[in-house]
């Protein structure tokens, strides 16, 4: 008795590999809440939750839900939009020293579980703590008007330590953790690689476009 085609017992091998070398669609993004399907040309909201002290993507309904909730306890907090900046900040040489961050590039956002801020730097391994004293982040903190203003949470002061001076503003969360994202990708050799210098330099153009100073008198 004739068996099988040997077509149908043994598939020409390229048919196993074709999942590896053919291209996949891009994933579809969903909201994390509700499943709603994200655009993916657009800048879709994200939500911090504060029990996982994750982000989370965010349709704009589910945004807009839990920024109205933010002010009453809750797990999730809506991150924000605004972009603010200080030139005249007084986070001199020794402040930054104090810091002890290896790279030019760190930022603080206020740990609402802890009770007090915390201090991260992009490297090739993501987002790193650093853990300077009390009076080294008090210090930093206490030398911008913008310290005062940060929401918990949401929003982190980003500082970069660049030509001899350093610019300071305060930005959404979410944005610090693609700065993260990014220097992880490009990341070379010891102090990043021109790549990553290059990628910085064009997220901090894009900050300064964004950044306004805060309303009231300068200190």
């Amino acid at each position: 008795m004739n068996g099988p085609p040997n077509s149908a017992v043994r598939p020409p091998a390229t048919t196993g590999l074709r999942r590896f070398t053919t291209p996949r669609p891009p994933r579809e993004e969903r909201c994390e809440l509700c499943g709603a399907p994200l655009a993916a040309e657009e800048r879709h909201p994200h939500l911090v939750d504060t029990d996982k002290r994750a982000l989370v993507c965010a349709c704009g309904p589910c945004a807009q839900l839990m920024d109205r909730s933010a002010a009453s306890p809750g797990r999730f907090r809506a991150v924000p939009d605004r972009f603010l900046g200080d030139p005249d900040h007084r986070i001199d040489d020794r402040a930054w020293e104090s810091l002890r961050i290896p790279v030019s590039v760190a930022f603080f956002f206020r740990n609402s579980a802890l009770d007090r801020p915390v201090v991260f730097y992009p490297s090739p391994a993501g987002a790193t703590e650093s853990e300077p004293d009390e009076g080294a982040w008090r210090s930093v903190l206490d030398a911008t008007r913008l310290g005062a203003l940060l929401e918990p949470d949401v929003e982190a002061l980003l500082l970069r330590r660049h030509e001899g001076r350093t610019e300071c503003f305060l930005v959404p969360v979410d944005l610090c953790y693609e700065l993260v994202g990014r220097m992880r990708l490009r990341w070379q050799g010891f102090d990043g690689g021109a790549e990553a210098r290059a990628d910085l330099d064009d997220l901090f153009a894009r900050v300064r476009g964004l950044a306004r100073e805060p309303q009231g008198s300068r200190p």
